[in-house]
């Protein structure tokens, strides 16, 4: 804007947003239903499908890191990175960390622990159940990521095109009409991805910090303090929207990072360090060994029971990694420029999903040691609301009210950053690539994330919230393999020459 006309793909992409939000701010049940029928419809059907997939872009990792076209330099060939690889490695924790592992650090193996124990002894269940978490959250998801922020890295900076998902797609097909309009849906599709799911991760971040100041305040009913939650994430993310603090609020979402980091080792030493080193070593092995035939299951055969609890959880996580692919995407190709395309995978791949083995082994871990060993009322606790899990955990251990603090702000901080680097990321891609939006589209984008945030949190259910996040990234399901035959397209003809 700013004496310019808006270009009809950032009036589009707003209008849509802004549709989906006030449909789900008058009807978020309704919302809710239609993206859960429609969601598992397609899991249904393209179940297996999606499995190929992303199990086919764990290959292509292990292709391309393993291949000569692992020496190929994201920028000419004599670019250096922009950033030490110590920096450049706590940047990609800071990528990998977010407001879903504090959500999920020990609600989800639990979870899966209680569906899988009716089908195996209590400790096979566990084992499973932390097998399951690993994958969802390991190198699958991260392999999506790769990819994606790969393929956008090469042809921003080895190609010179914009950061964009339409740039492979007019570079490497040509820049006929139809590939144009194809470029130009690709990037219409990503804004609504990554709004969406960034609104549902903002939803999450509402439920855990409602409950845990609540726990602290001694209030009752945690609902009551939805509205000032949402209302103080909205002021604080809207305030750094319209100014340029970039460093800033990589301090803060640093910051976000230490808090979680010193939390996990906290709980690490203070509980059962044996068994959690156990359990995290072994844990890792199963999971190292058994990572790519899993990725090929697709729960045949078994019982409405387990089928929709796989849907539920790997499939929808498998979705909600492709609706966040733009999104990660440019962040990580924006920070890798000169790294080799080697390089590049295994930090992206591996960094990211060790640490992520840390953390569920740790929270996990100690939801296991409840449930095994004790009294197992944090599975009670979970069964009845997720957003508590993790307070019932800290709560077990001394200075729980300094960690329950710590969990509330990290919680906080990691929504806040999130929001505006999205902001950020939507406005570039709204405006056609232009690396400094103004405060004003970024603005915008901004209430637009927060009246979506506000139609997730009114949907209630995590579960429906998951749904709507899937739906909107459906597309991308077909979306990424064109952007792979993109990307070998033009390594192989580089290659040749």
């Amino acid at each position: 804007m700013d004496g310019k006309s808006p270009s009809p793909m950032l009036v589009i992409a707003l209008a849509l947003s802004a549709a989906i939000a006030i449909w789900g701010i008058a009807d978020p049940q309704g919302l809710g239903r239609i993206a859960a029928s429609a969601v598992e419809t397609q899991f249904n059907s393209r179940g297996w499908f999606i499995m190929l997939e992303v199990s086919g872009l764990l290959f292509v990792v292990l292709f391309l890191a393993l291949s000569r076209f692992g020496d190929i330099r994201l920028g000419p060939d004599t670019a250096e990175p922009e950033f030490s690889t110590t920096a450049w490695i706590a940047m990609l924790f800071a990528a990998g960390m977010g407001v879903g592992l504090l959500f999920y650090g020990a609600a989800e193996p639990l979870t899966h622990y209680e569906v899988l124990r009716q089908y195996n002894s209590d400790a096979e269940a566990a084992s499973y159940a932390m097998f399951v978490t690993y994958l969802n959250w390991g190198f699958h998801a991260w392999a999506i990521y790769g990819i994606v922020g790969l393929v956008i890295a090469y042809f921003a900076y080895r190609r010179n095109r914009t950061l964009l998902l339409s740039a492979p797609v007019t570079d490497a097909l040509g820049e006929a009409g139809w590939t144009k309009a194809l470029g130009w849906v690709f990037d219409l599709l990503s804004i609504v991805a990554i709004a969406v799911g960034l609104a549902g991760s903002m939803a999450m971040g509402v439920f855990q910090i409602q409950t845990g100041l609540a726990g602290l305040l001694g209030i009752e009913t945690p609902g009551v303090l939805t509205l000032p939650v949402f209302a103080a994430l909205c002021i604080a993310f809207i305030i750094p929207l319209r100014r340029d603090l970039g460093d800033g609020m990589a301090l803060l979402s640093n910051a976000a990072m230490l808090i979680a980091v010193g939390m996990m080792v906290y709980l690490l030493v203070l509980g059962p360090t044996s068994y959690l080193m156990d359990g995290i070593v072994s844990g890792f092995g199963r999971y190292l060994f058994g990572v790519l035939p899993a990725g090929f299951s697709t729960a045949e055969f078994f019982d409405d029971l387990l089928v929709d609890w796989f849907h539920g959880w790997t499939l929808n996580y498998m979705i909600w990694w492709l609706a966040w692919s733009p999104f990660v995407g440019i962040f990580i190709a924006r920070i890798s420029r000169g790294r080799t395309i080697r390089e590049f995978l295994i930090g992206v791949v591996v960094t990211p999903t060790l640490f992520s083995i840390l953390w569920f082994g740790v929270f996990g871990g100690l939801g296991f040691f409840d449930a095994l060993r004790q009294d197992g009322a944090l599975s009670a606790v979970n069964a009845e609301n997720l957003d508590a899990t993790t307070f019932a955990l800290l709560e077990r251990f001394p200075l729980d009210g300094i960690t329950r603090i710590a969990t509330i702000l990290a919680a906080f901080l990691f929504v806040v950053t999130s929001v505006v680097s999205a902001g950020f990321t939507l406005a570039m891609i709204g405006t056609g690539g232009d690396d400094n939006p103004s405060p004003r589209i970024r603005t915008i984008w901004g209430i637009i994330l927060g009246a979506l945030g506000m139609a997730m949190i009114l949907v209630g259910d995590i579960s429906l919230v998951r749904s709507i996040i899937a739906l909107s990234a459906i597309a991308f399901v077909f979306i990424v393999p064109i952007l792979v035959v993109c990307l070998f397209k033009r390594l192989v003809q580089e290659d040749r020459s």
